[in-house]
C-alpha cells in the first residue's frame, strides 16, 4: 500500500514511517522543510512538500496514495482552538479527497478526556467538549459517512521512548528541574496509561490494514500509572524531594500543566489488542524513567 503520512517526521510520525516501510508499504510523506525532507529521504519514504494549512498539499498527497494516516497536529497550546480548527479542516480536505473510494484514513485522538475518573473503553464516545475543542473524532464520523474507513487512534497521554522532547514527561521534568521539588497533586492518586513509541507506531500500521469505519483503537499498553509514582521515578532520577501540592497551589507550581497533572485517566486497550491482534511489547514507562532517557 502506498500511503500518506502527515506529521511524517514527528516523534511519533517518524517510527511509524518506519514500521509502515518495515511492513513492506510505501510511504509519501509530508514535508514543511529541507530538513524534513531529508530525514524522510533517509528513512527511505518519499517527500511530498507542504504543511497542515496548505490544503492543496493535503489533497495531492491524499489523491496519490491508497491510504492516509494523519499523525500531524500543531503544539501550540497558546493558540489551541485555532490549532484544532486547523486539524479538523486538515481531516475534512483529505476526506473530500478519499470520499467514496472506500481507502482507509486513520485520524489522531487522544484518551485523556474520554472518560474522565473511570476506564476508559472504545465503545465509549465522548460528547463535544467546547473547553476541548479538538473535534477530530467527531470529523473522522463525518468522514466515514462519505464511504471513507475513516478510523481513530487514541493515543495516551504519555507517548514515551528515546527523543521524546515535547511530551508530557519532559513537561514534568522540567517543572521539577526548575522548582526544586518533583511534585504530584493532593495523594496522587490520579492515573494516567502510557505507551511506548513504537508500540504506537505498529498500532497506527495495524489500524490502517484493518480499519473499520468509526472504529476507535486506544493506544494504551498500561492501563493506569499513578501520577504520584511518575513524580517519584522523576524524583529518583533527578535526585530531587518528592512532594505533594495542594490544588490550591497547583496553578503556580504547575503553570498551565496543572490540569494535565490533576487528571485521572485509565484506559483499556483490550478489545483493540483483541481486534487488531496487537501485543505492545516495548518497555513501560516507569522502565524509561528509571533507565534516564528524560534527565540525561
Amino acid at each position: 500500500m502506498r500511503v500518506f503520512v502527515t506529521g511524517a517526521t514527528g516523534f511519533i510520525g517518524t517510527v511509524i514511517v518506519q514500521e509502515l516501510i518495515g511492513a513492506g508499504h510505501q510511504v509519501l510523506g509530508l514535508a514543511r522543510s529541507d530538513a524534513s525532507a531529508q530525514k524522510l529521504i533517509d528513512a527511505g519514504a518519499e517527500v511530498h512538500r507542504g504543511d497542515l494549512e496548505d490544503l492543496d498539499s493535503l489533497r495531492s498527497g491524499a489523491a496519490q496514495t491508497d491510504g492516509v494516516i494523519h499523525a500531524g497536529f500543531i503544539h501550540d497550546f497558546t493558540r489551541f482552538a485555532e490549532v484544532c480548527e486547523v486539524d479538523k479542516i486538515a481531516i475534512e480536505t483529505i476526506g473530500e479527497v478519499l470520499a467514496g473510494s472506500d481507502r482507509p484514513f486513520v485520524v489522531t485522538s487522544g484518551t485523556a478526556l474520554v472518560n474522565p475518573g473511570k476506564l476508559a473503553t472504545e465503545d465509549i464516545i465522548p460528547p463535544f467538549n467546547p473547553a476541548w475543542p479538538r473535534a477530530s473524532e467527531q470529523t473522522a464520523d463525518a468522514v466515514a459517512d462519505k464511504g471513507v474507513r475513516a478510523a481513530v487512534v487514541r493515543l495516551s497521554p504519555s507517548v514515551h521512548g528515546d527523543e521524546d522532547r515535547h511530551g508530557f514527561i519532559p513537561i514534568m521534568v522540567s517543572i521539577a528541574k526548575q522548582k526544586g521539588v518533583s511534585a504530584y497533586l493532593g495523594e496522587g492518586q490520579n492515573r494516567w496509561n502510557a505507551v511506548h513509541r513504537l508500540d504506537a507506531a505498529r498500532l497506527f500500521r495495524l489500524a490502517l490494514e484493518g480499519a473499520s469505519p468509526k472504529a476507535r483503537y486506544h493506544a494504551s499498553a498500561e492501563e493506569a500509572i499513578t501520577v504520584k509514582s511518575i513524580a517519584e521515578a522523576i524524583g529518583k532520577q533527578l535526585d530531587l524531594p518528592v512532594s505533594s501540592i495542594t490544588s490550591e497551589a497547583a496553578a503556580e507550581h504547575f503553570g498551565w500543566f496543572a490540569q494535565m497533572a490533576a487528571i485521572d485517566c485509565p484506559s483499556s486497550s483490550k478489545w483493540t489488542q483483541e481486534q487488531l491482534n496487537w501485543q505492545p511489547a516495548h518497555s513501560t514507562l516507569l522502565t524509561d524513567i528509571d533507565n534516564g532517557i528524560y534527565t540525561q
